[in-house]
């Protein structure tokens, strides 16, 4: 049985300074290796290294050193990493992984910056109550997307680098485990989870009020709609009429941001440069993997990373060439089951994935790993 290309996800610090990881890496059967270039703050383990086992990265950062030309006098800019991920640790990465053959895509985070959000909060999605969520940047804002589309650009096209995948392309908000995260007390599903992530910047304000909904009313409104979820009584109920502009501002601030994100990182690849979105079909999803409309951005990128679920959404809208990456975890003790690989890779083949991306890599346990390489080695 022949399944679909497997890649994998990594950190530059899984294989800058472990001469034996673009080797191990490469006998599990993967034909790419999906590396971070721009990253969000986190404690990862790293199980094999030589040097360590914990990396703290302290806060969001490009793994590699960015141009100081491009960020000269620019009060928003990307902050290079600290010694998680010294120099240009992204390129002494990509450059091993690649002489073992495998190839490797840039991984791109993009909406999702506390340090963004510490040192200028005015930057950060404000929810109907008015609480900032400094983790998430308001692509609503001017100076915040001039800030994401030029970081795409820079960050995806990176010498090694045969394409990229654009992470957080999009609405971000409450969901995020944020450091010590304690908002699990109060169950939301998807719909208090949008409500919860709508925001009111002074940017977002006026873009409500272009669309023909008042601001204040909408965030009257919005708490309306949660009080039964604090009560404990019921469901978040509706917006009424402010359901449709507010919907349509989002909506259209996603498209747009999305598409200029795409401009930029096809302006500064070379031809042949793959561009990938993670991506949600429902329109209303915040997070990683950001809403979209699937024929509009099959429309503009050359494909899409989804959960299995959602691929069959995003195959509806498929044109010749499109690539449609189903993303399995495979790391147990993050809830994934590498020893459901075989049958979850038919299922995500079966809805229309070409592709596999596997979380992840640098994560995972040596156990976990020999159960991936055998299956894949099955899959042929």
């Amino acid at each position: 049985m022949s399944g679909p290309r497997a890649g994998a996800f990594a950190y530059p610090w899984d294989v800058d300074g472990d001469p034996a990881a673009p080797g191990l890496l490469a006998d599990l059967g993967l034909a790419q290796v999906t590396l971070a270039s721009a990253y969000h703050s986190t404690r990862a383990l790293t199980p094999r290294h030589p040097a360590h086992r914990i990396v703290t990265a302290e806060h969001a950062a490009v793994l590699y050193p960015p141009d100081p030309g491009r960020w000269a006098g620019r009060p928003l800019r990307p902050h290079p990493a600290g010694e998680w991920a010294p120099g240009d640790s992204f390129g002494r990465a990509a450059e091993a992984l690649a002489a073992t053959g495998l190839q490797v895509h840039s991984w791109v985070v993009l909406a999702h910056n506390s340090r963004l959000g510490a040192e200028h909060p005015e930057t950060s999605v404000v929810n109907a109550y008015g609480d900032r969520y400094p983790w998430a940047p308001c692509i609503g804002r001017p100076d915040v997307r001039a800030l994401l589309v030029d970081l795409a650009a820079e960050a995806a096209a990176r010498p090694g680098a045969a394409g990229t995948e654009l992470e957080s392309c999009g609405w971000y908000g409450l969901a995020h485990l944020h450091a010590h995260d304690k908002t699990g007390g109060v169950a939301l599903g998807e719909r208090e989870q949008y409500l919860m992530s709508l925001c009111f910047c002074p940017s977002c304000r006026e873009g409500y009020g272009n669309e023909g909904a008042d601001p204040g009313e909408l965030a009257a409104a919005v708490r309306a709609a949660l009080a039964p979820v604090w009560a404990g009584s019921g469901p978040a109920g509706g917006l009424g009429a402010l359901e449709a502009p507010t919907a349509a501002w989002r909506a259209g601030t996603a498209r747009t941001f999305q598409e200029a994100a795409v401009a930029a990182v096809r302006a500064a690849a070379p031809a042949g440069f793959r561009v990938l979105l993670h991506a949600d079909p429902d329109p209303y999803r915040c997070g990683a993997d950001s809403g979209t409309d699937p024929a509009h951005v099959l429309g503009l990128a050359d494909g899409v990373v989804a959960r299995p679920p959602r691929v069959a959404d995003f195959a509806a809208h498929a044109r010749p060439g499109t690539v449609l990456a189903a993303n399995l975890s495979v790391v147990t003790g993050m809830g994934g089951a590498p020893g459901r690989l075989a049958h979850d890779i038919g299922l995500a083949h079966e809805a229309g994935a070409g592709e596999l991306r596997l979380y992840h890599a640098g994560l995972a346990s040596d156990e976990d790993l020999a159960v991936v390489r055998a299956a894949l080695r099955k899959l042929g």
